[in-house]
């Protein structure tokens, strides 16, 4: 099944303005719809195209990339005849899919971008991109994109639904409530989404009429599948970012969600665990969330690495993760999350979904912890707060509330003690949008357009 992206408009932008001078790179985890939406652009937007997939090239072709780049008319000889087919048309594209296994193929990008013959288009796994450039030139003729799992609005769209997300991004510009049956509706379609995830085969699954056990097996699968590619990693870097990845849920639900190593080994320490956690997060199966030490517009330079949380980069995976203790799926687990009452575990799914939210919009992660003593006491307490971005080039506080929204100390406390202005500042949460003193509260579903 062919799901309609966002990404196909970025693509377009791409082959607009490159005029051939670039390759196209899209970077992201396995299993996103990456090779199946890379095909569906040059199927309609070329005369003719070409598919490498390096996970199944014989010997001979990847050879060729060896032996011939000198000579680029029997390079392209030797291709076509390998492949038995040749391109026809003024424009045709040819598409390095899972490039990350031969990285030679990536690094002839600079010599085939330069020839001008076709485009190319690259897709690849972070998950082991980066062990295989070590010893190869990464060409400066890559365009890259990153792609992220299916959105709340690319959901919407697989069930026909080209209506909603207008009306919610007007709602959202105009800080106006949308009203009591359209936000119960939206929730609970919202809801359905976090418990299903952005993963295009767990959501074909869905609109196929599959049952959430058969759903959750195949999320299940890509897990395990991630877990065997961390596993990887491990044995060549003597790390254990597969345990890392194993345990986000439960450090997830720790207080404030703060990555604690000792989930880990009880002997584990950041400086060993350091490029494990980055990993991660640039294979873009997690993402990480640093603390920064002073509400800076410059974030990035106050960043404090040793002190992170880290998200699933997909929540319905991470929903899957958090049953996967059981032998059988629970649906009544699944049927309680979509309705909003599954208990404990809600507030930390939640908030990882926020945090994929605003990771997919663009936004870097940030937390910042602060300490500060009101007029009542002279005794200084650590408050927090959950997220933090640049709006118009003003900090913008972002918290996350799952339940007891009213009390918000740690806005309040955050302006009095940097002497904030004019900051935009949103409280994220199960109900209807609102603005009341200075804040902005938004449901979940709205998060995206911050």
């Amino acid at each position: 099944m062919i799901f309609k992206r966002k990404i196909y408009n970025k693509f377009l932008e791409w082959k607009k303005l490159s005029k051939g001078k670039s390759a196209l790179f899209v970077e992201g985890a396995r299993r996103i719809g990456k090779s199946t939406i890379v095909e569906e652009f040059v199927k309609n937007e070329y005369d003719d195209y070409l598919i490498l997939d390096f996970a199944t090239e014989s010997i001979d072709v990847q050879r060729n990339f060896i032996e011939n780049l000198g000579n680029m008319d029997n390079f392209f000889r030797n291709l076509f005849l390998l492949k038995g087919k040749i391109l026809k048309g003024e424009r045709c594209a040819i598409i390095f899919d899972e490039v990350q296994l031969f990285p030679q193929a990536r690094q002839a990008i600079k010599y085939l971008v330069k020839d001008g013959r076709y485009d190319y288009i690259e897709t690849g796994s972070l998950i082991s991109i980066r062990k295989n450039v070590k010893n190869i030139l990464i060409p400066s003729e890559e365009y890259k994109i990153k792609m992220y799992p299916m959105d709340f609005e690319e959901y919407l769209w697989t069930l026909g639904d080209t209506i909603t997300i207008p009306v919610i991004r007007e709602a959202f510009e105009k800080r106006k409530a949308l009203g009591d049956t359209i936000h119960r509706k939206i929730m609970k379609d919202f809801r359905t989404y976090l418990a299903i995830g952005g993963m295009p085969q767990a959501i074909e699954a869905y609109v196929d009429g599959q049952n959430f056990e058969q759903i959750d097996f195949i999320k299940r699968t890509i897990l395990d599948l991630y877990e065997e590619d961390l596993k990887k990693y491990d044995e060549e870097n003597k790390e254990k970012a597969s345990v890392v990845y194993k345990t986000i849920p439960e450090q997830l639900e720790n207080k404030n969600s703060h990555f604690k190593f000792s989930l880990v080994d009880k002997s584990a320490r950041y400086k060993n665990y350091v490029d494990a956690i980055s990993f991660i997060s640039e294979s873009m199966i997690g993402n990480e969330c640093l603390n920064v030490t002073e509400p800076s517009v410059a974030l990035e330079l106050f960043a404090d690495r040793s002190n992170f949380k880290l998200y699933m980069g997909d929540t319905g995976l991470l929903v899957s993760q958090i049953m996967r203790s059981g032998d059988e799926v629970d649906q009544g687990l699944y049927r309680t999350l979509i309705f909003g009452k599954l208990g404990i575990n809600q507030g930390m799914i939640l908030e990882n979904m926020v945090a994929q939210m605003l990771r997919a919009s663009g936004h870097q992660l940030y937390f910042h912890e602060y300490m500060y003593s009101d007029e009542d006491s002279k005794k200084e307490k650590k408050y927090e707060i959950d997220f933090l971005t640049v709006r118009k080039k003003k900090i913008c506080p972002i918290e996350v509330k799952s339940s007891g929204y009213k009390s918000h100390k740690s806005f309040d406390y955050l302006i009095k003690k940097y002497q904030l202005k004019g900051e935009e500042r949103y409280i994220i949460y199960s109900k209807d949008l609102k603005f009341e003193d200075g804040i902005v509260y938004i449901p979940f579903y709205m998060t995206m357009f911050i």
